[in-house]
């Protein structure tokens, strides 16, 4: 399937032009519906959607089993949605103490740890055949970095007042000006870098996958599980990037003199 095309995309574009037909009127010049290419633009929405639907059946799942008490202190004998949702919560939540402290990391793990259940739940939709990752498109990426952005500079204010903004000017006055363009580009370029980053890894993971695994029946068995393998690593290692990463901004913003 051409980039940005998916299953989805292709369901969608189905429904769209019998809905059209129905109509009868086109809406455009070339005797075309608006709704030709609409699918493929907006396929990585698509894709969020199904995995908003997947994470909020592993939240029902999850609920289920911590309501009963005896059941969530005895550990399951199998691996389910449950059981994968509360070591996966387990993992972040020791990863982002380590960094902040377990105070800070109680009070930002639900932060954190819906965009680490977002991002791996949307990559792994990326090793299905047929599926596109909603992280490889920059608009998912990049709203997710202005989300930690925000989040960062907002609680650093709120941890420090306006004496946030000092470190902007660094230690001594006479290099203010220099360090607080520094500051400034370096802080604007951070949400940019952790969805780049993100879309461009999922990106070229996805395409090499898909390209692989077109080479045909001679390789059908050996190259797409090499290159499988490498995409279960590259799944786990952006994840585990964006959200260290998320984690040290904020820890920086509201860590005090000493800390």
């Amino acid at each position: 399937m051409p980039h940005g095309e998916s299953w989805l995309t292709l369901l969608l574009e189905k429904y769209l032009h019998g809905f059209a037909a129905v109509l009868g009127q086109p809406f455009n010049l070339e005797g075309t519906t608006w709704v030709a290419h609409s699918p493929i633009r907006f396929g990585h929405v698509l894709a969020l959607l199904l995995v908003m639907v997947i994470l909020i059946g592993v939240g029902i799942a999850t609920k289920a089993r911590v309501s009963n008490v005896e059941a969530a202190i005895v550990p399951g004998t199998k691996f389910d949605a449950a059981m994968f949702a509360e070591l996966f919560t387990g993992n972040i939540y020791e990863t982002m103490s380590s960094i902040m402290g377990r105070e800070a990391t109680k009070y930002f793990l639900p932060l954190i740890g819906t965009c680490a259940f977002v991002i791996f739940t949307s990559n792994v939709l990326g090793l299905v055949p047929g599926m596109t990752p909603p992280t490889d498109n920059l608009n998912t990426t990049l709203a997710m970095g202005v989300v930690i952005f925000l989040a960062t500079h907002i609680y650093g204010v709120k941890e420090h007042g306006l004496g946030y903004l000092k470190h902007f000017f660094g230690p001594v006055w006479y290099l203010a000006p220099l360090m607080f363009c520094i500051e400034i580009i370096s802080h604007i370029s951070r949400p940019l870098t952790l969805g780049i980053r993100l879309m461009a890894n999922m990106t070229a993971d996805h395409m090499v996958l898909t390209i692989f695994l077109g080479f045909g029946i001679g390789s059908w068995f050996f190259w797409p599980t090499v290159f499988y393998v490498l995409g279960c690593l590259v799944v786990v290692v952006q994840t585990m990037v964006f959200c260290l990463l998320s984690t040290v901004y904020i820890s920086m913003a509201i860590a005090h003199d000493g800390h």
